[in-house]
């Protein structure tokens, strides 16, 4: 093989030519093949597509039998073909047939050619097939050679992604690229959502591929290769940017990249092959991702990710583009796809058209996943690599049920989720009905059900769900979705339209829970080991009084001539609650003294989250108007479990004896100290662990309002008395042969509750 008549360059120009003319595809193809065959001076070019079932089948050849085309095929993995697509590596040999790997094909009549080179077609870091050459002679091809099929491979991918191969698929049949898809990922919040991606950090679609002036495209690269390498290390700079940590760690990995020459000379290397700065990019990403896919080292392939956000960073800076999805042309029933995302970004969207969020990273426990739930829109979680595998428009279920994401559904599967989604509609129709109803079991006994909130948006589901107030209102998520510190009269018209949108019904404060794992853009932020346990919630705010009273004198100024309700989170020892009270009383009379009205009623209460409270139980509620436990943070904190670790969080079941005998005693602690109790948390929203709490004794729960209507529907048909006897038995059983889940499956099945 001679050199390359007239180049890489002359050959992606052609190429471009014969992507803008108005051919079938199929001909478009045949005419690709054959200008490759002469500009490389193959005597073979051929194109081998995947199909959604895992085949490559030949879809056109220059130099092969024609007969051959859309009838030869290989399995992923099968032949030298099928080994290029499933390592997405090219092979570059001199006598193919000597090749472990080779699969002789006699339809095609490759037996007389020997040298064979072969590339993936790729598109970020995807395997949609195989472009291959081959001669006669036996002989190894040149680098210069590889690097300009694989630049042709590139505009290959653009026309498969485009979806112009569909016309001349078999019927019956689909390309990979539109294969059904089902990542599994965790449960972060239920609910099942039927729409199409939105992906949060569009890809970037690079439709300039090939360059008219190469040094001016260098130009731009190192340009633009300047402007990263810049923000990168102002970002490193920054004061708010610790010395210390996983994110500067990240941050240093990201000026590595920008810096490494290697990567550099691959970008400029693909330039001089004729594409433009951001094809080049492009292409270099995704063939490094498509090696570094095989990985196994988890540091490594986490590495891949920081690369990958870098070469993004980088396409953005050349083409000018924010990376955000506009609202213009939203669709109705959007599912959101991102590695990652903050709160507030969340709430850029249309909530009304909100389906569904799709996660690859994050925990449970995360600022976006809240204000999702509080949104009531199933979340997925953990599901690794699902942005790469999705495009902006695609259909996709999301089942937060089972915590499974399915990607361009098969048409029977779509029609099972559609039965289901209305299945719950139904359900959720027979809820409605029993907003009006008195929530009162079978045998009198009257329960308060409480909604748990934090944002305005949550305030109609008050009425739609039929709770009788807000049990917690997570003041910090006024916080945490500002860019910056909300201001003393800012946060005191906040909490008014709260007390007014609830339209007289109880609203219970939760002062700030910040700090810790709950980082504000504006707070400086301390690296600790373990957040959770560290400096948050009260312990930051009575280190930083002033913040605290801002807040307090906040709320008092909201609710003059009204009822208020606040209760202190984080409580770790009873003075804690003596320093708050004490801070609360000067801002009370601070506003006396100025001749502001105050609150006609102030009930002041504490969160049971520390089990170190558990042994200061009369004197706290000595001290207290009434108490609220906050059963997630008190079960992880009880049972030494990190509830945003996916290998421990399900290890302990909250329902089993050590953590209802901890409950128990709260409740009776509460009635021989007279002071109300009550339990915000996970645990009031499910219906089995609902119906446990009111067999111990709660009286009060809040939870999310889409629990309302199920908790609800099973207390009707509850004889409280007897669950009582039946767990006050099992709770004191000493030698116990079944679990408690287990006893209260079976109360519920024996009376007919519904769980």
């Amino acid at each position: 093989m001679r050199d390359l008549s007239g180049g890489p360059r002359v050959l992606l120009k052609r190429l471009r030519e014969l992507m803008a003319e108005p051919l079938e595809p199929q001909e478009r193809l045949d005419r690709i093949v054959r200008q490759i065959a002469s500009n490389m001076v193959a005597e073979v070019c051929s194109v081998y597509v995947l199909r959604a079932d895992g085949v490559l089948e030949l879809y056109a050849t220059e130099g092969l039998n024609k007969e051959a085309v859309h009838l030869s095929q290989l399995k992923m993995g099968q032949g030298l073909v099928g080994t290029i697509a499933a390592s997405a590596q090219p092979l570059n040999l001199s006598d193919a047939q000597s090749h472990p790997a080779f699969r002789y094909l006699p339809e095609t009549g490759e037996e007389i050619y020997h040298s064979f080179l072969g590339v993936p077609i790729l598109r970020t870091g995807r395997s949609l097939g195989v472009l291959v050459v081959q001669n006669k002679a036996s002989r190894n091809y040149r680098e210069e050679e590889l690097e300009a099929l694989e630049t042709t491979a590139m505009v290959l991918a653009e026309m498969i992604a485009t979806g112009e191969l569909k016309k001349i698929t078999k019927p019956g049949l689909e390309l990979d690229l539109t294969r059904s898809v089902t990542i599994d990922g965790d449960t972060y919040n239920e609910g099942i959502g039927l729409g199409y991606v939105v992906l949060h950090e569009p890809r970037i679609v690079v439709t300039n591929l090939l360059n008219e002036d190469a040094d001016k495209e260098i130009g731009r690269l190192a340009e633009a290769l300047g402007s990263l390498r810049i923000s990168i290390d102002d970002m490193l700079s920054r004061r708010d940017v610790s010395m210390e940590g996983e994110h500067r760690e990240v941050l240093e990995t990201y000026r590595m990249f920008a810096h490494d020459q290697g990567w550099v000379r691959k970008l400029e290397e693909a330039v001089r092959n004729g594409l433009t700065a951001e094809a080049a990019v492009e292409k270099v990403q995704s063939d490094t991702k498509a090696r570094m896919m095989r990985l196994t080292d988890p540091y490594l392939r986490e590495r891949m990710h920081d690369f990958e956000d870098l070469a993004n960073r980088l396409l953005r800076q050349l083409i000018g583009h924010s990376g955000r999805t506009s609202a213009e042309g939203f669709p109705g029933d959007a599912i959101i796809f991102a590695r990652a995302m903050g709160a507030a970004e969340l709430l850029d969207y249309p909530r009304a058209n909100i389906r569904g969020l799709v996660l690859e990273e994050g925990a449970v426990t995360s600022h976006v996943v809240i204000v999702a739930r509080a949104m009531g829109i199933p979340v997925v979680g953990q599901a690794v690599g699902v942005v790469a595998l999705a495009e902006n428009g695609d259909p996709v279920i999301i089942d937060g049920d089972g915590g499974h994401v399915h990607l361009r559904p098969m048409a029977d599967h779509q029609r099972s989720y559609e039965e289901k989604v209305r299945f719950r509609a139904r359900r959720q129709e027979q809820f409605r009905a029993l907003r009006s109803v008195e929530p009162v079991t079978k045998d009198g006994q009257r329960i308060s059900l409480l909604m748990n909130a934090g944002l305005l948006v949550d305030l109609p589901q008050l009425a739609e769900s039929g709770a009788e107030g807000i049990g917690l209102f997570r003041t910090e998520l006024q916080f945490m979705i500002a860019s910056t510190m909300p201001k003393a009269e800012e946060q005191e018209v906040f909490y008014r339209n709260v007390m007014k949108q609830a339209g007289g019904r109880v609203v219970t404060f939760r002062t700030l829970d910040i700090g810790g794992d709950k980082v504000v853009p504006y707070f400086r932020a301390h690296e600790e080991e373990n957040p959770a346990l560290g400096w948050r919630a009260i312990r930051l705010s009575l280190d930083r009084p002033g913040l605290l009273r801002t807040q307090l004198r906040a709320m008092l100024k909201a609710a003059a001539d009204n009822e208020l309700k606040m209760m202190v989170p984080m409580v770790t020892e009873v003075s804690e609650i003596r320093a708050v009270r004490e801070l609360l009383q000067k801002e009370v009379q601070h506003l006396s003294r100025f001749g502001h009205s105050l609150p006609r009623k102030l009930q002041f209460g504490a969160m049971l989250e520390v089990p170190a409270l558990l042994w200061q139980l009369d004197e706290l509620m000595a001290e207290v108007d009434f108490v609220s436990v906050g059963s997630n943070d008190l079960f992880q904190f009880s049972m030494a479990v990190d509830r945003g670790n996916a290998r421990v969080s399900d290890r302990f079941d909250p329902l089993e004896r050590p953590f209802l005998r901890i409950l128990r005693d709260i409740v009776r602690a509460g009635e021989s100290n007279k002071t109300p109790v009550t339990l915000c948390g996970e645990l009031a929203g499910k219906t089995i662990s609902a119906m446990a709490l009111l067999g111990i004794g709660f009286r009060s729960v809040s939870m999310s309002p889409a629990s309302i209507g199920p908790v609800k529907a099973m207390l009707l048909g509850l004889d409280l008395k007897a669950l009582s006897d039946v767990m006050e038995a099992a709770l004191d059983d000493k030698q116990p042969t079944a679990s408690m889940r287990d006893i209260l499956v079976g109360f519920a099945e024996s009376h007919n509750i519904p769980l």
